[in-house]
């Protein structure tokens, strides 16, 4: 696979993730990703943190911005039968560079799966008119992004003790070979955004 955001977050082996949101009060939100030595390896910002709606930064360990993250709103959302998102990197002179977009349909009624949202990347990974979609429901912690083809390239679940899930406050994030992982907490930190969770105001 083509590095989105650096190869840096390319590994040659699979990686597991921890998520640990950050209540509102507690920094404005987000959430942190850390490995398996606890160490954190990412960090997301929400609108507690940045002040606006719809607007977040992942972030490296360093606390360096990777990726922008923007909801598109206004009169081009009321006429669109989509919520779009919209994923931007800085390049070295700070101007943005899209690298994804993420589609999810709209609807009056709650739908508990997350069919239809999918996400387009820049270079493009596949020759249909979308790279990856969301399969699975964020919010119960059960779902996986998969590839054009029906590859799961990464997957999330809970985190369970003695069989009982721990906390929907903290779960895992399975990133396959090869993906870039910085991509990977980007879908993430949209659907928390999307389902009004710790990212979001």
């Amino acid at each position: 696979m083509i590095p989105l955001v650096s190869k840096f977050y390319c590994s040659s082996s699979e990686v597991v993730f921890v998520v640990r949101t950050r209540p509102h009060v507690i920094n404005g939100g987000g959430f942190v990703v850390t490995d398996c030595n606890q160490k954190v390896v990412f960090s997301v910002d929400g609108c507690g943190i940045l002040g606006k709606e719809e607007e977040l930064v992942v972030r490296d360990e360093k606390r360096d911005a990777l990726l922008l993250l923007r909801g598109k709103g206004g009169i081009f959302e009321a006429l669109s039968f989509h919520k779009i998102w919209k994923a931007y990197k800085y390049d070295f002179q700070g101007s943005k560079k899209l690298v994804f977009s993420l589609r999810r349909p709209k609807s009056c009624l709650p739908v508990k799966n997350d069919v239809g949202i999918r996400i387009t990347t820049k270079p493009k990974v596949s020759r249909k008119d979308w790279d990856f979609e969301v399969s699975g429901y964020f919010p119960d912690r059960r779902c996986s992004i998969i590839d054009s083809q029906g590859n799961a390239v990464a997957q999330i679940g809970t985190i369970k003790k003695t069989g009982e899930q721990l906390s929907k406050d903290i779960y895992f994030v399975s990133i396959k070979p090869g993906v870039d992982q910085a991509f990977i907490v980007g879908v993430v930190a949209i659907l928390d955004n999307i389902y009004g969770e710790s990212t979001s105001c």
